[in-house]
């Protein structure tokens, strides 16, 4: 029984996105069946929106009618602050419908809001793409990301505060606390304690957990129908990735800072070239690392689902309706599965890099072994082949 229910979860949740996507036009009429229109519209797709589109469909008098629920619209403008809901732009995404607020107007133009100036009706923009009758305003909205974010945040102190009062009282969870041990007990002793050291794993083996359930549930959440794609957004990944920053650079101890800034052993002319190569990897490339692989797997993901749905329109005159949709089905479903096993690899990589980097800055580095000429005796070859094994 156990084993349909997933099946039919699955084959529901692959059959909900293609309707999605073939009944979403985002500013177009009718289905997206050509190859602009379904370039256009992953690349809508991928990008943050101030509302839930599900899917678009026409009645038999022609009006096109829209599936999907608002979300509330906070701005600053030259107003003050101003609030509606995200439905009085009645899913225009192209400029057109303005809104009109505590006497300023609103238009939404590629997911972006301008306050239009006094008479303005439309959008202008020079030469450089900057627009010359309106202004961007500073926008507060409860956007598709952040509402995942907060679904998720939610979810995840319900989840755990119940583990935590079962271990307070019992030894052995139950319910669903019995999902959540296993990979509790996974991140402590696979990612935190082999990366971090027995003496100190504990004192960040709480923001490893958090930052690794966080990612992988919003990877999961991702693969759903409503068109999350949190961490496809790289201001996302980029907080993360400076999270993790202010935590090793703060926690770094004398030994890590001796090491970056003025290298022991190496030629002293040698040593502020190799200080300014440490300053840059830690302070950039380490944390690049971390946003740039999250976000770009992520989006990657989503942009090979998207387009292998997309085989149904784009090849229908070459190989039928019935040859393009079964293998787009067939290919959607695989890499659905794929994208399953990645939601949780890209989780176990970030937290993963996250704990050695930490780990780096808190080590305790060894200073028995000095130069012989200090009078201590220089470990000989197979002691230096031993602790290098």
């Amino acid at each position: 029984m156990k084993k349909v229910l997933k099946t039919l979860v699955l084959v529901f949740t692959v059959c909900f996105s293609l309707q999605s996507f073939a009944f979403s036009d985002e500013g177009q009429e009718g289905a997206v069946d050509t190859k602009a229109e379904v370039d256009a519209y992953i690349a809508h797709h991928i990008k943050d929106a101030h509302d839930f589109h599900l899917f678009s469909y026409t009645t038999d008098s022609g009006e096109r009618k829209h599936v999907g629920f608002p979300l509330p619209v906070i701005l600053w403008s030259s107003k003050g602050l101003v609030t509606f809901m995200s439905s009085q732009f009645h899913h225009d995404d192209d400029g057109k419908v303005i809104v009109e607020k505590n006497g300023a107007n609103f238009v939404k133009l590629h997911s972006k809001i301008y306050e239009l100036d006094a008479g303005a009706e439309s959008v202008i923009f020079d030469e450089e793409h900057h627009a010359t009758n309106a202004h961007k305003v500073l926008d507060f909205s409860i956007t598709k990301s952040v509402m995942g974010i907060l679904l998720v945040g939610l979810f995840m102190l319900i989840a755990f505060s119940s583990l935590a009062r079962q271990y307070a009282k019992k030894q052995v969870p139950t319910g669903f606390g019995r999902i959540l041990e296993p990979l509790v007990i996974y991140v402590r002793d696979e990612i935190a304690k082999p990366n971090i050291g027995e003496k100190k794993y504990r004192k960040f083996t709480g923001y490893l957990l958090t930052v690794f359930f966080f990612v992988w549930i919003l990877n999961l959440l991702g693969l759903t129908p409503f068109g999350f794609n949190v961490t496809g957004q790289v201001a996302i990944t980029a907080a993360l990735a400076i999270f993790t920053l202010i935590i090793y650079t703060f926690s770094g101890n004398k030994d890590y800072w001796m090491h970056m800034l003025w290298m022991p052993g190496v030629p002293v002319l040698i040593r502020p070239v190799l200080a300014i190569i440490e300053l840059a990897g830690a302070f950039l490339i380490k944390p690049f690392s971390l946003l740039v692989r999250l976000f770009a797997n992520i989006t990657a993901g989503h942009i090979v689902f998207m387009s292998l749905i997309a085989i149904m329109f784009v090849l229908r005159e070459s190989l039928g309706t019935a040859g393009a949709t079964g293998l787009s089905l067939i290919l959607s479903i695989l890499i659905f599965l794929i994208e399953i096993l990645v939601a949780f690899l890209q989780a176990y990589i970030f937290t993963m890099l996250s704990a050695l980097f930490i780990g780096m800055a808190v080590a305790e580095h060894d200073h028995e072994h000095e130069h012989e000429a200090n009078g201590h005796d220089v470990p000989d070859a197979e002691d230096v082949r031993a602790d290098f094994i």
